[in-house]
Formats: structure tokens, sequence, C-alpha cells
């Protein structure tokens, strides 16, 4: 048995505000029992705008605030997940850039940090929130963010449980062909830091996280950003941890600091064997003619 915690915040501008608010909820979360602690995404910094966001970039290498996050998983001697950091996009050698010239885009980046402060896996949002709102409001994504490419799966050790978890960020939640993949390779646990919006909060975000449970047989748990922050962006909170059969398990209030649960990993097996859906995908025709696998 497991016990893990999701961290529900609302992010500032100031990352110094941020990880002193992390600090006091991560220490809680361990004081109520918890072996790994989830943090949402976008954690030590929501900026106003592009170019504020750019100001602030550095490369992980870099990042005195990935160094404190790293001391704080290694004093506590627990696994932290970064649900995601805004760092500069590594420039690739075939880049011709100056010396003092920023990549023009950043990266939305999750790291798993093991109980000694190691980074020992990192997951780069692949799908960009592209939208216009009903309400007016705008997401682009895609015009400030380097997309991944590479689906992420990490090995970790709690207490006697071995595990694999599967990483994924915010609007990935939509595209469940990625969460069935992670399964398939071996996922029992898959991560959604997630800064939803309020409308499609309310519409969508316990349906989709419940699918995505269901359909892979493992937990799904998504530490949130909650309510209004200093950038004018307003969140909706709600942070879940979902069983194996789709079941809420812990649900965030407003005001909540956090919520723990008991991860029993026999679920994922008892699960997966009573709807063995993984093991029966099938390759089929398209309209077109093509061929696909499910």
């Amino acid at each position: 048995m497991i016990k893990l915690a999701c961290i529900q915040m609302t992010t500032a501008c100031d990352p110094s505000v941020n990880l002193a608010q992390i600090e006091t909820r991560v220490r809680a979360a361990v004081a109520a029992g918890a072996q790994f602690v989830a943090l949402p995404e976008t954690c030590v910094f929501m900026e106003r705008g592009r170019k504020a966001m750019q100001a602030r970039l550095e490369g992980e290498a870099a990042s005195d605030d990935l160094r404190r996050l790293q001391t704080l998983a290694q004093d506590l001697q627990i696994y932290l997940l970064i649900g995601s950091m805004v760092l500069k996009a590594e420039v690739l050698e075939a880049e011709v850039l100056k010396a003092d010239e920023a990549p023009s885009k950043a990266v939305n980046r999750s790291l798993l940090l093991a109980p000694t402060g190691e980074v020992v896996a990192r997951y780069d949002k692949i799908h960009m929130f592209d939208v216009t709102l009903e309400s007016g409001e705008t997401h682009a994504e895609s015009a400030s963010y380097q997309a991944g490419e590479a689906a992420v799966l990490a090995d970790m050790a709690i207490g006697d449980d071995a595990l694999k978890l599967g990483l994924s960020i915010c609007y990935d939640v939509r595209f469940p062909s990625l969460y069935r993949r992670l399964a398939e390779a071996g996922a029992q646990l898959i991560s959604v830091p997630s800064a939803f919006t309020v409308p499609t909060g309310e519409a969508h975000w316990h349906i989709l996280l419940r699918a995505r449970a269901i359909e892979t047989g493992a937990y799904i748990f998504a530490p949130a950003q909650v309510g209004a922050h200093e950038n004018g962006r307003e969140t909706y909170g709600h942070s879940l941890i979902v069983d194996p059969w789709g079941a809420v398990i812990a649900e965030a209030k407003a005001d909540d600091a956090f919520i723990i649960a008991d991860i029993d990993l026999t679920r994922v097996a008892r699960a997966r064997a009573q709807l063995p859906a993984l093991s029966h995908g099938r390759r089929f025709r398209l309209p077109n003619g093509d061929m696909a696998d499910d």
C-alpha cells in the first residue's frame, strides 16, 4: 500500500511565493503519511503573458527553483512529482542562435524526483491547448511552447512496492490513445497535473479522468490549480485521485491544500483481469481504407 498526496494551489507570478507554499503543503502531506507527493501543472510560476514568461525562462540545469524542490524531496525522503515547470527549451546543435538569444519557445515539463533528489523522469507536454472559449478567454499554448514528442514511463520503488508511473499533463487527458499506450507498457498509476479552465472543468474534468481510469485499469491522479490567479486566469481545482474501477477516492474542495489516498496495486491487476480490454485491441480498416490499431 502506498500513500499518495496531490497538492492543490493557486500559483502566482513570483516563484519564491509559490515555492514557500509548496514546501509548507508538501511537508503537511508527508506529516499525514504521504510517501509520494504530486504538484499541479505550472506550479513554480504562472506569468501574465508570453513576454513576462520568456523573461523568467531558464534551462533545467540552471534552475535554482528545481534545486530547491530537489532538496525538499531529499530532506523528506519522498518521491516528488513536479506537475510541470516552464523551462527554456534545449537548443539543438543544428540550430544556429546567437549566444545571447533565447529559444523562441519554452517546454512545459513534468519532472519526477526520487528520494535522493535526483530527476529520474522527464516528460514534455505533447498536446497543446489552442482554443478561444465562448467567454472570449483565449489559450494558444503552441505559440509559446515546444510540444513534446515522447510518452514517458517511470519505474518507482516505494517501501516493498515496485510500480510504473505514466506521465501526462492537463490537455493530454483528451487523447485516450496516449493513456492506453502507457497502460499497455505497464503503467499502474498515471499522473495528470493540470490547470483546467473553469468552463471545461465544470463540463468535462470528472468524466475525462474517470474515463481514463476505466479504460486503462490504472489509478489516475490529478493535482490541480484552483481559483483566481494573479495573472488573471481562473482555474477549476477539484484535484482528484481515481481508482482503476473509475471510482473517485479523493477529491479536493476549493480550500484544501492537499488530498491523500491509499494506492493498492493489487486493485490494478484485479480491474484488468475483470475487464481485460487492454489485451483485446484489434486492427481495423478506416473509412479511407487505411489500417489502424486500437
